[in-house]
C-alpha cells in the first residue's frame, strides 16, 4: 500500500480537453498596476532582446567601422590586393552603423539581418587577411612566417568566436548554429588553399605541432556555453522585472497548477504571495483557462476566511500570475504532519471558519470541489492566530456555466481522491454544496486522526472505497473525540448527499453545539503558536 501522505497531493484526471480554451494569451503591460485579465498585446522577452541587440550592434559597428576605415586607408598606400573587397566590407559596416543610429524602429528580424551582415563582414575580412598573409609568406619561401601567420589568425578566429558568444544576445541553439560553422571555416579555407597552392602546402607541412582538438572548436564550445549562461540569467532577470511593481522572493511551494513565491510590493513595501503558472505548462490552453477561472472566482469572494486577491494579470512575457495575501502559518496538512492530530476543540474552531467562508461561496452558486487539508491555511491575521483561510478555487463549479468562462464541461473529473465525494467522480458537473460538506468531513477526519477516511493502492480503489465502504468512526482511532463530533463527521461522510447536512450553515451550527466547541480560543491559539516558535509579531510603531 502506498504512503497515504503521497496520496494527499492533488490528482487531476482528464479524459477530454476544454472545447473553448481562451484564445488570447498575449500579454498587456502590467507595470502600471493594471488589474484583471485584459486582452491586448505588449512587449515580450524578444523586445528586450531586440533593444539589447541594437545597443550592442551599434557599439560593435562603431568600433569596427573605425578600425576597418584606418586599415583600408593603410591598404591603399601599401598596395594590398582585393581593395574592392575591402571597400565592400567597410561599406557594409558603415551602412549598418548608419541604419542602427537612424532612430528608425527596427524589429528583431531586421536586427538579426544587420548582425549577420556585420559579423559576416568581419569573418570575410579575417578570412581574406589569413589567406593573403599565409600565401605571401609561403611564396617568399618563409615557412616559419607562414606557419606563424596561420596560428596567429587561428587565435584571432577564437577571439572572434568568444566575442560573438559573450557580446551578442542569443539562445544557445542559435549561438551553436552560428558559431560551429564559423569554427569550421578557417580549417576549411586552409585546406582549400593548401590544395590550390603547392607553396602553401609545402610551407605549412613543416608545422609538426598539432593540437588534439582544433582551437576554434574549443572556443566555439566555450562561447555557446557562455551564451546559454548569459541568456538564462537575462531571462530570469527579465521575468523578475515583469511582475509590475512586485519583487519576487523565494519559492514557497506549488500545487497542481502553479508555483507560489514570496513577493513584496515595491512601493507599499507590503509582503504578498504570487502564484504563477509553471513554465512547462504555459502552453497548455486548458490549464491557462482553469488558472484564469480560479483567479476570477476567488476575487469575487470577500469573506475574511477566504484568501484575499490583491492583483492579477499577465506578465510581459505572457506568464499568468496573481497576487494574494501572504499568510504566516502553515496549511492544515503541514500542521498535522509536523505536530500530529489536533485536539477536537481546535478542529471545530478551524472548521467553523471554513464553513463561514464556504457560506459566501455557496450563496453565489460556487462549489469548491477541492477542499482538503493542503487547501486550508491556519494563519495569523490582525494579530490573531488560527485564522482559517480557504485557498485554491481552481476547480470551482458555478451553478450556471457562463459562455464567457472560456471552458465547457467534459465528462472528466478533477479533485483529490482522498477527500472527494462519491458523486464527484460519477457526476462531476452535477455536484452541489453537499460535496464540499463531504470533503469537510474528510478533512476533519484527517485532522483528528492524521489519516484520511479512506485509503487504497490506487486512485480507483480510493474512489471505490468512498462509494461503497462504510466509514470507520474517527473515535475508534482517537478516543479523545466525543460522540457528538464523531456523529457529525460520520454524517458529513454519508454516501448519499441527502443524508448529509443540507448546507454549511447547518454544519457550522452543529459544530458550535459540540461539547468541545468552547474549549479553544484565539488566546489558546496564540499561546500554541508562540510555543512552537511563531509568536505573533507586534505592529510597528510610527
Amino acid at each position: 500500500m502506498p504512503d497515504p501522505q503521497d496520496l494527499l497531493q492533488p490528482t487531476i484526471v482528464f479524459d477530454g480537453k476544454p472545447s473553448s480554451p481562451a484564445k488570447n494569451n498575449r500579454a498587456p503591460d502590467v507595470s502600471q498596476a493594471q488589474v484583471g485579465f485584459v486582452a491586448g498585446t505588449g512587449p515580450r522577452f524578444a523586445d528586450e532582446t531586440a533593444g539589447l541587440l541594437r545597443t550592442r550592434l551599434t557599439a560593435l559597428a562603431s568600433v569596427l567601422s573605425a578600425v576597418f576605415a584606418l586599415a583600408f586607408v593603410g591598404n591603399l598606400f601599401t598596395g594590398a590586393p582585393l581593395v574592392w573587397l575591402r571597400a565592400a566590407i567597410l561599406a557594409v559596416l558603415v551602412g549598418s552603423l548608419v541604419w542602427l543610429r537612424s532612430g528608425q524602429k527596427l524589429k528583431l528580424g531586421w536586427l538579426r539581418g544587420i548582425e549577420a551582415a556585420a559579423f559576416g563582414a568581419v569573418v570575410a575580412q579575417l578570412a581574406l587577411m589569413m589567406l593573403v598573409q599565409t600565401a605571401r609568406h609561403a611564396a617568399a619561401g618563409d615557412a616559419a612566417s607562414a606557419i606563424a601567420a596561420e596560428q596567429s589568425y587561428m587565435t584571432a578566429w577564437c577571439v572572434l568566436l568568444l566575442t560573438y558568444g559573450v557580446f551578442l544576445p542569443n539562445t544557445w541553439r542559435r549561438g551553436a548554429a552560428v558559431l560551429i560553422p564559423v569554427a569550421c571555416l578557417p580549417y576549411l579555407l586552409i585546406a582549400i588553399q593548401r590544395w590550390w597552392s603547392p607553396e602553401v602546402d609545402a610551407a605549412l607541412a613543416q608545422n609538426h605541432a598539432t593540437a588534439p582538438i582544433p582551437l576554434t572548436f574549443v572556443a566555439a564550445a566555450v562561447a555557446v556555453f557562455g551564451t546559454h549562461v548569459i541568456n538564462a540569467a537575462r531571462r530570469e532577470a527579465y521575468k523578475a522585472r515583469q511582475f509590475g511593481q512586485y519583487k519576487l522572493g523565494e519559492r514557497l511551494g506549488g500545487g497542481g497548477m502553479g508555483d507560489v513565491f514570496r513577493a513584496e510590493h515595491m512601493l507599499l513595501k507590503r509582503p504578498c504571495a504570487i502564484k504563477t503558472i509553471r513554465p512547462e505548462r504555459e502552453t497548455d490552453a486548458g490549464t491557462l483557462a482553469q488558472f484564469e477561472k480560479e483567479v476570477k472566482t476567488t476575487a469575487r469572494l470577500t469573506h475574511w476566511n477566504t484568501v484575499e486577491i490583491f492583483d492579477y494579470g499577465y506578465t510581459n512575457d505572457g506568464t499568468f500570475y496573481y497576487v494574494m495575501e501572504l499568510l504566516p502559518g502553515m496549511s492544515l496538512e503541514d500542521l498535522v504532519e509536523k505536530h500530529g492530530p489536533l485536539p477536537p476543540e481546535r478542529v471545530i474552531f478551524l472548521l467553523v471558519q471554513v464553513c463561514d467562508a464556504l457560506r459566501e461561496a455557496h450563496s453565489i452558486g460556487l462549489v469548491h470541489r477541492d477542499i482538503k487539508p493542503a487547501n486550508i491555511f491556519a494563519s495569523q491575521r490582525g494579530g490573531l492566530w488560527d485564522v482559517a483561510k480557504l485557498l485554491d478555487f481552481g476547480l470551482v463549479k458555478e451553478r450556471k456555466t457562463s459562455a464567457a468562462d472560456g471552458t465547457t464541461s467534459t465528462s472528466a473529473f478533477s479533485g483529490t481522491p482522498l477527500y472527494m465525494a462519491p458523486e464527484q467522480a460519477q457526476k462531476y458537473d452535477e455536484v452541489d454544496a453537499r460535496s464540499d460538506i463531504y470533503a469537510i468531513g474528510g478533512v476533519a477526519y484527517f485532522l483528528l486522526t492524521a489519516q484520511p477516511p479512506f485509503t487504497g493502492p490506487s486512485v480507483l480503489a480510493i474512489m471505490n472505497a468512498h462509494a461503497t465502504h462504510p466509514v470507520v468512526p474517527p473515535s475508534t482511532i482517537n478516543p479523545a473525540i466525543r460522540a457528538d463530533l464523531d456523529q457529525i463527521i460520520v454524517r458529513c461522510l454519508a454516501k448519499r448527499p441527502e443524508d448529509r447536512f443540507s448546507d454549511v450553515v447547518e454544519l457550522a451550527d452543529a459544530l458550535k453545539s459540540c461539547q468541545s466547541a468552547q474549549l479553544w480560543s484565539t488566546a489558546k491559539a496564540n499561546a500554541w503558536w508562540r510555543q512552537v516558535g511563531h509568536a505573533p509579531r507586534p505592529l510597528p510603531r510610527e
